[in-house]
């Protein structure tokens, strides 16, 4: 997912979003460790993707924060 999509998506929509890649995450390792996760790529995109989003929520609570004092 483009950092640009995120970034258009709602602190809901991106919750939900994370949430749905976290569980994938652990899916994916479970996977692998018993040897049959096919596309190993798939946890290290998974990862950044939950990386990106928290980035952009942790932006908009830090914005937040600023405009309200």
């Amino acid at each position: 997912m483009k950092i640009k999509e995120l970034r258009e998506m709602t602190n809901e929509e991106l919750a939900t979003q994370r949430r749905d890649l976290k569980h994938e995450s652990i899916n994916l390792r479970l996977q692998q460790e018993s040897g049959q996760l096919e596309n190993p790529s798939r946890l290290r995109i998974v990862r950044r993707a939950v990386a990106r989003i928290e980035t952009i929520l942790t932006a908009r609570r830090t914005e937040s924060k600023a405009s309200a004092k």
